[in-house]
């Protein structure tokens, strides 16, 4: 079935878009924008049907890995350390789902993982190689 381990992997991030105004925009303070801004975050996906385990590995030996199950609502973490509960949903083999101040999609196009985040009009687009 289409969608089915389409996500597994790791990912390298090889580029972004919009970057400051969006961090900007969703209050992140700038010790941890800093932090965020040029540095290789490497995705760690592993997709078992609809259940997801989704890490991010930080500068410095941080990671931040929510576990969630598709139509299901989780405890999620951001990136800035704030914990909420979300539900994602799949639509069209997108991942979509809503953190506490912005909107979030993330899809596999052409082996990437490519994530888009809004935030009142800011779009922010993040890209990522696939390495492994």
């Amino acid at each position: 079935p289409k969608g089915t381990m389409a996500f597994t992997g790791k990912y390298e991030f090889e580029g972004d878009e919009n970057y400051d105004a969006f961090v900007q925009k969703i209050g992140l303070p700038s010790d941890k924008a800093e932090m965020g801004r040029n540095y290789k975050i490497v995705t760690e996906v592993v997709q078992n049907g609809n259940d997801f385990t989704w890490t991010q590995h930080l500068p410095g030996g941080h990671t931040t890995t929510n576990t969630f199950t598709v139509g299901k609502e989780a405890d999620m973490e951001t990136m800035g350390g704030k914990k909420f509960k979300a539900i994602v949903k799949m639509e069209d083999g997108k991942l979509v789902a809503d953190f506490p101040n912005y909107h979030h999609t993330a899809e596999i196009c052409g082996g990437k993982l490519v994530e888009i985040s809004t935030s009142s009009g800011v779009v922010y687009k993040r890209t990522s190689k696939k390495i492994a």
